[in-house]
């Protein structure tokens, strides 16, 4: 039989494994909330670590825990930011609300780690207390949406550059394929003449505004409510405690996290992160978009667009020998699908708050933390296994150009719309090109076929021809 110890808390006492980090409070987290066997993100107990070091150094700093306890806890607390005891960890994401257990969890393994330190035995909490020590001067109320916006703030570092390479590896593309002339589609239907370079650029350009959206609501997330307690109040805080502590984290992690303006407000709204999870969203639907696109424009590879080849990575079929699928952009769809249905979530969660406290935090960072996670990987694959990769057949992207019904719309300078409509319906019923049917009809001269109807010219402002 496993060896255990005997824990006490205001409900009573519980076997807590001997061998455990965790407490009574943990343990009955365990019991509580078998859910989903999710647990936290490495982030997230970073995050939540941080704060706590800080806060012990800081209450230190203020006179109101001695330096050997500081440092106990500030030595357990650099343990597990270097890696150790992450399998103590253990509360499923979906939990009592506000994210009490995960808080207590927290101090529980900081507490039990800083008593080994200070030559206790786990268990010994006169040496160090989750509650008076781990947790002095705070409040899940207001350490777990502070760990929250520090997590997701350091994730969204991490996601930026991602964004920026596909940014880039697109814009690239559009150089390398601007030569390329082929038929635009509007409606799923031929359209005028356009670049494959230019359909590039644009997708390059709808990712810069992303990322730049992105970077924007950084700022909202660096602003913290630490120090609030309970309800935004400070109780049993120290009036320089927020600021030394904030100080800490602002030299450790190199991002201007700041004390909240109103200590009330940052505990009752999640604006920053619900401001957050929608730009990602919006972000989500933009390349959800672009992954459609480079699936229809490389389908094929006979019956299809086929005007774009994606670099193969698997092969396609279990059953059709030689199949090969646009296998990286089906992945992105699915990431982006994820990402839009994550959002929603969010969205609920961040509404359904209370007077001084919004409880849902535990599934609002839990959704947006694995968001970003999901969009930096699948981002970063698509980018490397995808877009850099890809190449044109430039002579079939240029016989849909020359043969589109839709270069008539170059005739209507010189012939009018509806004249150029019934070229349009002679060019399709007797299968021919619209230069044919107006050399046909001596509707305008061969030198005049010739600069009219060029497509090339028309994938730029002007008058056809002029």
């Amino acid at each position: 039989m496993a060896m255990t110890r005997l824990e006490k808390d205001s409900l009573g006492t519980k076997e807590v494994p001997e061998a455990a980090y965790w407490g009574i409070q943990t343990q009955r987290a365990i019991e509580n909330f078998p859910i989903s066997g999710l647990r936290a993100h490495p982030k997230f107990i970073d995050s939540f670590v941080m704060v706590k070091k800080a806060a012990a150094l800081a209450n230190c700093e203020v006179g109101l825990m001695k330096k050997e306890m500081a440092d106990s806890i500030a030595q357990a607390a650099d343990e597990v930011l270097a890696g150790k005891w992450r399998d103590q960890f253990v509360v499923d994401v979906f939990q009592m609300g506000a994210g009490t257990s995960f808080n207590m969890n927290v101090n529980e393994v900081l507490a039990n780690r800083a008593i080994e330190i200070l030559k206790g035995k786990r268990g010994d909490y006169a040496l160090c207390d989750p509650n008076d020590h781990v947790n002095m001067a705070q409040s899940t109320n207001d350490v777990f949406p502070t760990s929250m916006r520090v997590c997701v703030r350091l994730l969204l570092g991490e996601l930026v550059p991602v964004v920026k390479n596909l940014e880039d590896a697109l814009l690239a593309k559009g150089k390398e394929f601007d030569s390329i002339l082929k038929s635009g589609r509007t409606h799923l239907q031929d359209a005028v003449p356009i670049r494959l370079g230019q359909e590039f650029t644009a997708y390059g350009l709808t990712v810069k505004k992303c990322r730049l959206r992105m970077e924007a609501v950084a700022p909202l997330l660096e602003e913290l409510g630490i120090g609030g307690s309970a309800v935004g109040t400070g109780l049993n805080t120290h009036p320089q405690y927020r600021f030394k502590l904030i100080d800490h984290l602002k030299e450790w992690t190199l991002i201007p996290f700041r004390p909240a303006e109103d200590m009330r407000e940052a505990m009752q709204s999640h604006f920053s992160i619900s401001t957050t999870a929608a730009v990602l969203k919006l972000l989500a639907l933009e390349l959800s978009r672009i992954a459609n696109d480079f699936r229809l424009l490389c389908s094929g590879p006979l019956t299809g667009f086929a005007e774009i080849v994606l670099p193969a990575v698997q092969p396609g079929s279990s059953i059709m020998p030689g199949k090969v699928n646009p296998s990286m952009a089906e992945m992105l769809n699915m990431v982006c699908f994820q990402v839009i249905g994550n959002e929603q979530t969010v969205s609920m969660a961040a509404q359904a708050g209370q007077l001084e406290l919004n409880v849902m935090m535990p599934v609002m960072v839990f959704n947006l933390n694995f968001s970003i996670e999901i969009l930096k990987n699948g981002i970063r694959e698509f980018t490397n296994r995808c877009v850099q990769g890809i190449s044109a057949d430039a002579e079939k992207c240029k016989h849909y150009a020359e043969v589109s019904p839709s270069l008539a719309t170059a005739l209507n300078p010189y012939l009018g719309y509806s004249r150029a409509a019934e070229v349009v319906k002679k060019a399709l019923k007797e299968k021919k090109s619209i230069p044919q049917v107006v050399q046909e009809e001596k509707l305008l001269t061969p030198e005049q076929i010739k600069k009219v109807l060029d497509p090339k010219p028309l994938t730029e402002p002007g008058l056809p021809g002029k």
